[in-house]
């Protein structure tokens, strides 16, 4: 169970703190270059049952190295551009971007490092390691700073429809042929993936009736179940994202009863690891992290 921009903001990191304490949140995805990231990482500190792993921001987000050092991928803000279409077409085709792509990652890599905290996972925000260079970087520099479990969001329709029955497959089918080429990539590297993940169809929409619901249904296997939680919305947070329901939802009395009634384990990737150099998953009835 993993809250993704821990570090955007104050109103992010108290919803995570909260979340861990009084509800089912096992992990986070901290945003090292956020306006908030500092206590973020102060507030992992003082939980350190908490899962903290690496949310990769080359998207509608602040670079950790200079500007001027990656010029081919911010505005005129200092900002990374928020055209994600045509930022990717410019990283297919530039090397000099693809070097840029390359050193800032390793920038935030090596800034989460320097939190001390243990890495526990990695994804990016708006899921833009589908992009198969993103992809590949964040895997072979992530390597180096001892990644061994990444998202891939690949939903499965099912248990979405169990929960209500009326839900559409188009938005899975658009992204799904470039996640399962991910997946074979992460896998074939060593890395631990987790068999599904829920989050994309009720992004910012995670309520505790569908929370719980996915929890009664959960398969057999490894899921992750992402949010967004924050005690209200915050400077530059989504239009229309319910974040106080999330956290809600997080902490509710129905969904604490829905993890009691399963053979359910929660934690963070790196509870569901063999130990050693292996990213085999520790075999396990339904799990969530």
């Amino acid at each position: 169970m993993t809250a993704d921009d821990f570090g955007a903001a104050p109103e992010v990191n108290e919803a995570v703190e909260a979340a861990h304490r009084d509800g089912i949140l096992t992990a986070a995805s901290l945003m090292v270059s956020g306006p908030a990231a500092a206590d973020a990482v102060a507030i992992a500190r003082r939980l350190p049952s908490l899962r903290v792993g690496l949310h990769l921001v080359l998207v509608e987000g602040r670079p950790v190295l200079p500007p001027s050092a990656v010029s081919r991928l911010v505005d005129n803000r200092g900002a990374f551009r928020s055209d994600m279409a045509k930022i990717g077409a410019l990283i297919a085709c530039s090397r000099e971007a693809r070097q840029q792509l390359a050193a800032e990652i390793a920038a935030q890599f090596a800034a989460f490092q320097a939190t001390g905290l243990e890495l526990d996972h990695c994804n990016a925000h708006k899921h833009f390691h589908l992009h198969p260079v993103i992809g590949g970087m964040l895997a072979s520099i992530g390597a180096r700073f001892g990644l061994r479990a990444v998202r891939v969001p690949l939903e499965p329709l099912h248990e979405l429809r169990a929960v209500e029955p009326q839900t559409s497959r188009t938005p899975a089918m658009i992204t799904a042929p470039w996640a399962l080429l991910l997946r074979r990539r992460l896998r074939a590297a060593g890395l631990l993936v987790a068999d599904r993940v829920f989050g994309l169809r009720w992004s910012g929409g995670m309520t505790r009736e569908r929370l719980s619901g996915l929890i009664r249904c959960l398969p057999d296997g490894l899921s992750e179940i992402y949010l967004h939680p924050a005690i209200g919305p915050y400077r530059g947070s989504a239009p229309g994202y319910r974040y106080r329901d999330e956290l809600a939802a997080l902490i509710s009395p129905e969904v604490l009863a829905a993890r009691r009634s399963g053979a359910l384990q929660l934690g963070g990737f790196r509870d569901f690891l063999i130990p050693g150099p292996s990213a085999a998953p520790v075999p396990a009835r339904a799990r969530a992290t």
